[in-house]
């Protein structure tokens, strides 16, 4: 065999144990796709992590929420009941309001009896107004508060600071540390102001 009969098969061995282009571009080229197929996956699953995170808030603030309103209906649920019995205790004060204090102490019998027995019964509701968590709201001899008191006319008193509550006409109620029914009240005028050592105290 002579040399340039050898040269073709040698130049084709040569060939054939060297990667062509197009080889080493198919493997490259799959690496690419692999690396942008990586990333898609990756971001669909933050995408999804990202909604997953979102719902589970939601559905804790929901179940904060729903726990919250359970809450304040156990104890803001008879408020329109319990302002409608309100009515039935201020009816009893004034019951045994006008019978005077002295006639009340020297009663007998049957008119004894009737007194006792409303004293008792309004006792008892305000017991029971108690237990549900309505409270009565000390106004008279305290400082004068928009949210708590309702003033109906001021009294001229040098005696006391002015803005004190001097005198209660109606009794006022909380429920649940809310104001049901703000207190009517008369306000002092006229008077020295609260030193700022009291109001300060008064608010702390």
């Amino acid at each position: 065999m002579t040399e340039d009969n050898r040269k073709p098969a040698d130049a084709s061995d040569e060939v054939a144990g060297t990667p062509s282009e197009e080889t080493v571009g198919a493997a490259e080229n799959g690496e690419d796709g692999f690396a942008a197929e990586r990333e898609r996956y990756e971001a669909e699953i933050a995408a999804l992590k990202d909604k997953f995170l979102r719902a589970f808030a939601e559905a804790d603030n929901v179940r904060r929420r729903a726990e919250r309103e359970v809450a304040d209906a156990k104890v803001y649920g008879i408020t329109g009941f319990a302002r409608d019995v309100l009515s039935l205790s201020d009816d009893f004060e004034r019951a045994l309001g006008v019978i005077d204090a002295d006639a009340r102490a020297t009663a007998e019998g049957t008119l004894k009896t009737v007194l006792d027995g409303i004293e008792l019964t309004a006792r008892s509701l305000n017991q029971t107004l108690t237990k549900h968590g309505v409270a009565r709201i000390e106004a008279e001899g305290a400082k004068f508060d928009p949210n708590l008191h309702q003033a109906m006319f001021e009294v001229p008193n040098a005696e006391v600071p002015s803005g004190t509550v001097v005198q209660v006409i109606q009794p006022g109620y909380t429920i649940g540390g809310r104001v049901l029914r703000p207190a009517l009240v008369g306000v002092s005028k006229g008077g020295p102001k609260a030193a700022p050592a009291e109001t300060q105290s008064s608010q702390s």
